[in-house]
């Protein structure tokens, strides 16, 4: 089964302490990615379990990945200090939040509820299916 998170975080110190929280978490990470372009690259051949973003990155908002991820159904973690919950919310409705600086405790358990949702759905689905 995928275990893959994908990290996209722009700052080095951040993104080696999140890659290091999720891996102790039990995942393994792709990344981190500091740019939408090699992330939007990353995605062409990768679908990750789930995706840990900031939303402000070298080149611009990590919009345009979320997109791709929102629309193949992978769930959605913004890890940023600058995110507007209220916007992203209503373009995201199934995102979570953790906001910087967070505990990393906290991040693991993000990232665990939002995968959660998405195996409980499929459970779901297969049970649908089988009846």
């Amino acid at each position: 089964m995928n275990n893959k998170i994908l990290l996209v975080e722009d700052e080095l110190l951040t993104a080696m302490d999140v890659e290091d929280t999720l891996r102790e978490a039990g995942w393994d990470v792709d990344g981190p990615f500091s740019s939408v372009r090699n992330t939007l690259r990353y995605l062409e051949n990768n679908l990750p379990l789930c995706a840990v973003l900031d939303v402000r990155l070298e080149d611009g908002e990590v919009l345009p990945a979320a997109d791709v991820l929102a629309e193949a159904g992978v769930p959605i973690v913004f890890h940023s200090g600058h995110a507007s919950h209220d916007q992203l919310s209503s373009r995201y409705p199934d995102a979570s939040f953790c906001d910087k600086p967070a505990l990393p405790q906290m991040l693991a358990q993000a990232v665990e509820q939002a995968v959660d949702r998405v195996r409980g759905s499929l459970d779901e689905l297969q049970a649908v299916r089988a009846t």
